[in-house]
């Protein structure tokens, strides 16, 4: 495969490319023990970082696993990483966590053999242009399920399926539901909605991640006086929305042009988000 424009930080060197790190006996490769978090450097500006960096750690420590490093040494090692890379090169920032041995139990990760590395990639800030949603028949498992409240790599095979059925039906996205039929968010994003001059977004209930990014873009707008309302949402709201945007780290901002069959265009409350976010990318 031809990757992008690659360095990553691991056995305490930096290596280009996409450098081997796993074995068959590694629990990461056997049991799924692995998390990551995903950071953004663009435009001379990694907003928001240090919150990835620290999510990282909770994200470990959520399916047994330590973070060997802490947060500020994440975040020394993007800005040393990023030299590496030509300027004004946007990357994807992505710290990752994974249990290495299968000390005492085949299923439970040694938390002290935990491993670390910081992959940079190069990844142009993606621009925004049409794009649809439908409804997946997939869904969101609980926190009793799955180990939800972490960024942990063993539940994105299910964003994936739903994913790949929207994509089969010709949609560039979908929206999921949680277990009790309520949105959660769509396959890679956390998701927004206006009608009559408010926002709208799915209240965290454990079946999704509240999204660094989510959460910057909820206190933007409350900030700028727009009143947002966390709160269970149903398909049938979304279908008869104002509007529609998403929040995630890979894009921060983007609109939705089409849910199912009905064509929509980017409203004011996106427009006005994504000029905030920006804003504050550049501020911070």
């Amino acid at each position: 495969m031809a990757w992008s424009e690659t360095w990553t930080f691991v056995n305490g060197a930096w290596h280009e490319g996409n450098p081997p790190i796993l074995g068959p006996r590694s629990h990461g490769f056997w049991q799924a023990s692995s998390v990551f978090d995903g950071g953004r450097y663009f435009e001379n500006v990694a907003p928001d970082i240090a919150l990835h960096a620290a999510r990282l750690a909770r994200s470990a420590e959520a399916i047994g696993l330590k973070c060997p490093v802490a947060p500020d040494y994440i975040v020394g090692l993007l800005h040393e990483g990023v030299k590496k890379f030509a300027p004004g090169t946007a990357l994807y920032v992505k710290p990752m966590v994974w249990g290495e041995g299968d000390k005492g139990s085949a299923i439970v990760p040694d938390p002290d053999d935990s491993r670390f590395l910081l992959c940079l990639f190069a990844a142009p800030m993606p621009v925004p242009g049409p794009s649809s949603i439908t409804l997946s028949p997939y869904r969101r498992p609980t926190i009793e399920c799955m180990p939800t409240d972490s960024k942990a790599g063993c539940l994105y095979p299910n964003n994936a399926r739903a994913l790949r059925e929207a994509r089969a039906r010709g949609f560039d996205n979908a929206l999921v539901r949680d277990m009790l039929g309520n949105i959660a968010e769509t396959t890679t994003a956390n998701i927004f909605m206006a009608k009559d001059g408010v926002v709208y977004t799915p209240i965290p209930n454990g079946s999704f991640l509240n999204g660094i990014t989510r959460q910057r873009v909820i206190k933007l707008m409350r900030d700028a006086g727009v009143n947002v309302v966390e709160k269970s949402l149903t398909y049938a709201e979304f279908e008869t929305a104002d509007e529609i945007f998403y929040s995630g780290n890979y894009s921060k901002v983007m609109p939705i042009t089409r849910i199912d069959d009905r064509a929509m265009q980017p409203g004011p409350f996106y427009t006005k988000t994504r000029a905030a976010y920006w804003d504050f990318a550049h501020s911070a």
